[in-house]
């Protein structure tokens, strides 16, 4: 069974090939990497020509972010099960393996994530309890922060088509976005091992580019409560989670 796997980029000319090598070297082989270089100013475009591996296709797009990067990715993606690994984060050997020994067990669920490590300024830290990744039905515990790594997860391309993809007026927080959406209809698998290493602490992260990041994720609440296909119980919760939000906001333009 063909994978897709997507590795946006943009002017990490270092850790991409860290990223690429870690999907090259899975124990699963038959997979193809879509590498989508979202307009680097670097070298990337250059190194990459090192490769040789048939498996590895690249692909340089007009700079529109991460999430249209994603998407034009998926489009290229030939396989029917796709995979996401941002271009900072590795993966273990055997991830791949285990997720798809995973949906092999669960033909019914079309989503799933492993655990993962996360590295902050070279050193490995603890995640927060509220960071702690979880199974089944998500969505309210979704609401409050995004609890699906985006680096980890394997789904249906189908399911992503089917959702509307990541939205690409959102600067930032378009996982937490589409991660919504489909846990509003959609149970998530979860493979209980630490098979991605996420990077963090590093300048050009999205987070530090918008520290209110509260903000975004209050357009997609809002724009989720306009879906038709919520249950009321649903309904409810994204509109207390809305207000939440609306308060921080709102007491940190007074604080100012």
């Amino acid at each position: 069974m063909l994978i897709s796997i997507i590795i946006p980029t943009y002017n990490r000319q270092g850790p991409v090939f860290r990223a690429i090598d870690s999907v090259l070297r899975q124990s699963y082989k038959d997979l193809e990497v879509i590498v989508v270089d979202d307009g680097s100013t670097d070298n990337t475009a250059l190194w990459i020509k090192n490769y040789t591996d048939p498996r590895l296709k690249y692909f340089r797009a007009e700079n529109k972010g991460v999430a249209a990067a994603r998407n034009f990715g998926v489009e290229k993606a030939q396989a029917d099960w796709i995979s996401f690994l941002d271009s900072d984060d590795l993966w273990l050997k055997h991830k791949l393996s285990e997720q798809i020994r995973f949906h092999d067990k669960n033909r019914d669920i079309l989503i799933s994530q492993t655990d993962d490590v996360w590295i902050r300024d070279s050193k490995r830290v603890n995640k927060m309890k509220k960071h702690t990744i979880r199974e089944g039905d998500i969505f309210e515990q979704s609401l409050r922060l995004c609890l699906v790594c985006c680096s980890s997860v394997m789904m249906k391309k189908s399911l992503f088509c089917e959702t509307g993809g990541f939205d690409e007026s959102l600067k930032t927080c378009e996982d937490y976005d589409l991660w919504l959406r489909i846990l509003a209809k959609h149970e998530v698998g979860f493979i209980k091992k630490a098979l991605v290493t996420k990077f963090g602490g590093h300048e050009d992260q999205l987070s530090k580019a918008f520290p209110v990041m509260d903000k975004y994720r209050i357009y997609s609440l809002e724009k989720l409560l306009k879906e038709d296909y919520l249950s009321a119980e649903q309904r409810r919760q994204v509109s207390e989670e809305l207000e939440y939000k609306r308060n921080i906001i709102d007491k940190g333009k007074r604080n100012n």
